[in-house]
């Protein structure tokens, strides 16, 4: 039982923290960075969290902005899956001060893949066109004294992977993945007229637009399917999203089984867990000729 349970939130920021005889768990959110996306609810296996509006944040005198989550101490284990599937970065999970997610450590969740990768040699001097095309502002070039590009910092961790400043960059110097793969539909005909909070709830810039014809338009080439236009959404039926895959690492567990049930189709989520039966298969038949021992 914990000695003491402490829940402090404004509107830019939650902060849960457990505090037993011999450690403190604290788990912070930052909403500056939370976009109201649906991930952190659907994943949390306590049903901990909820994505909420401004206007259901009843005992707050200045409520947040837009929509966000909110944690309940009563149910929260402080397990990490949140911090850990947030593709944005906005949950911090800690204990006693230091970063420390659980089911990371007991290989019971997968580490979500954010990969950017950059080969400064192909940079032209005084080029900033990364740095200008990314919609969280993540990157920072840096120059020497002739303007020549020494480091291009990528703040990774926040990284969504929509992977506009790969396809800005017009000098093949950047590289990244999507963490999340999917395919997202608009049913135009539920939408109400002159509707347009997906458009505004949609993180990244121009992924989802108001056409001439005064219809919602998709570009999925950056959508990082993370549904902060689902749940903003006044219709239900009107936005359809699905997610097929993660970008994460191996992982020999029970927890991402169920959270992949949740967070992506039944269909989708067989396909990945006959792919793990494969490669233990795999595996187990290389340890017969190698004598006990895998190497990959």
């Amino acid at each position: 039982m914990p000695v003491k349970l402490i829940k402090n939130e404004d509107s830019s920021s939650l902060l849960l923290e457990r505090i037993m005889y011999t450690k403190r768990y604290t788990l912070f959110l930052d909403r500056n960075r939370c976009v109201g996306c649906e991930l952190c609810e659907i994943a949390c296996p306590k049903e901990a969290i909820k994505v909420i509006k401004p206007s259901e944040f009843k005992e707050m005198e200045e409520p947040p902005k837009k929509i966000t989550a909110t944690v309940s101490e009563d149910k929260c284990n402080f397990c990490g899956i949140c911090s850990e599937i947030c593709i944005f970065g906005a949950f911090k999970q800690s204990v006693d001060g230091k970063d420390f997610i659980p089911v990371l450590e007991s290989e019971s969740f997968p580490r979500i893949i954010h990969e950017v990768k950059i080969d400064e040699s192909k940079c032209p001097p005084g080029c900033r066109i990364c740095e200008e095309a990314c919609p969280l502002h993540l990157i920072n070039v840096k120059f020497d004294s002739e303007r020549k590009v020494i480091k291009v910092d990528v703040d990774s961790e926040h990284c969504p992977g929509c992977r506009i400043c790969e396809a800005k960059c017009p000098y093949n110097a950047i590289h990244t993945r999507k963490i999340i793969t999917g395919v997202i539909k608009i049913n135009v005909d539920l939408c109400p007229e002159g509707c347009r909070y997906c458009v505004d709830a949609c993180p990244i810039p121009d992924v989802l637009s108001i056409a001439d014809d005064g219809k919602v338009r998709v570009n999925e080439s950056f959508c990082v399917y993370c549904g902060a236009c689902k749940k903003a959404c006044p219709v239900n039926g009107a936005i359809e999203l699905k997610r097929i895959s993660f970008y994460h690492a191996p992982v020999k567990s029970g927890a991402w089984n169920k959270a992949l049930e949740k967070l992506t189709s039944t269909l989708d989520m067989s396909k990945e867990l006959r792919s793990k039966s494969f490669l233990k298969a795999y595996d187990s038949v290389k340890r017969l000729h190698m004598g006990g021992k895998t190497k990959r």
